[in-house]
């Protein structure tokens, strides 16, 4: 008998042999899971915050950076990464174009689409609960007209479940940026190095090490400013320089090598809890806070082990059949 029908069977003789009417309406309304014991691999990963918090909103990263209190942010590629994410209280995620080569196994973020980064940012808007949510707009999506760059935040917003959208690029993105803010959606913007443009600014060089540089960086980040967005990324600056454009900006700023005068932080997941195998480059500005990657080696080889010494599965990670049934299939098979 199939544990479904089991279960039916059982809550259909309590609501018959029950007296009370209020009970038995108790009863065919429990949730699912006071009903049944569940006895599958396939569980649900979506348990919640131990301690709740309140969803963060613009609101909450403006009242942040009023008080000078960094801003968090981290990047997740799926529901794993970004639920574990959340749990630890970060005020930002970010699905970053990066999943490209962290999740995707591409040789650089030019090669995802849009498709691929709204299906990623449905998987991990799933597991945020509280954290503000941010979908990269992937090189090809935005650069061609404004009304490109709207239709795609658009679907990125409705379909992937986030918050709002970022988008790599200064004075020249100003009215595309603005376009998109028009329509009610949260831009972060991006200056400085600019990952999808590696090929035009000589490959992934520090952006401001020379004061012409520099006032193009101050100029990109007042402009994207200006044209609506919420707060802007400055990537691979010099601390000085990133210090300075944080002061002469009314929104945040969020670092990842521009040192610690940024309004708040990001870095990639995988980067910083090291999860990637030993030899991997890593860039200057990352401090790896973890070693993800020598435990799951560890777990999977122990796994391996004890499969192949038949100590797993042990009688504690089996289901029990009732000795009588047991005799019964046996005397069958072997009838048979």
């Amino acid at each position: 008998m199939s544990r479904s029908l089991t279960t039916t069977r059982t809550l259909q003789k309590s609501l018959f042999s029950s007296k009370s009417p209020s009970n038995a309406v108790a009863a065919l309304c429990a949730p699912r899971s006071q009903c049944q014991i569940r006895q599958s691999s396939h569980s649900p990963l979506g348990t919640p915050p131990a301690a709740q918090r309140k969803k963060v909103t613009i609101n909450t990263l403006r009242a942040l950076h009023q008080k000078d209190e960094p801003i968090t942010m981290i990047t997740a590629h799926d529901f794993p990464s970004a639920h574990v994410a959340d749990h630890a209280g970060m005020d930002m995620i970010l699905v970053g174009d990066s999943l490209a080569m962290v999740a995707l196994g591409m040789e650089d973020t030019s090669e995802v689409v849009l498709e691929e980064m709204i299906l990623h940012c449905r998987s991990v808007s799933r597991a945020t609960k509280a954290a503000f949510t941010i979908g990269d707009l992937p090189m090809g999506s935005y650069e061609i007209a404004p009304e490109q760059a709207l239709e795609s935040a658009i679907r990125v917003v409705k379909e992937g479940r986030v918050q709002g959208v970022k988008l790599e690029g200064g004075i020249e993105f100003a009215p595309t940026i603005q376009k998109i803010t028009r329509a009610g959606i949260p831009v972060l913007g991006h200056v400085g190095l600019t990952p999808q443009r590696q090929h035009a600014i000589g490959g992934f060089r520090v952006q401001g090490k020379t004061t012409t540089s520099a006032m193009k960086v101050l100029e990109d980040a007042l402009a994207v400013q200006a044209a609506g967005c919420f707060a802007v990324v400055l990537e691979a600056v010099p601390a000085e320089v990133a210090a300075l454009v944080t002061k002469r900006l009314k929104i945040p700023t969020i670092g990842i090598g521009a040192g610690n005068g940024c309004s708040g932080q990001v870095l990639v997941q995988i980067d910083m809890s090291g999860n990637f195998p030993p030899g991997r480059f890593l860039p200057k500005f990352v401090k790896q806070y973890g070693n993800v990657w020598a435990e799951s080696i560890k777990a999977i080889e122990a796994y391996k082990s004890e499969v192949k010494s038949r100590q797993y599965p042990a009688p504690a990670h089996t289901y029990p059949m009732p000795p009588e049934e047991l005799t019964e299939f046996e005397k069958l098979i072997e009838s048979n």
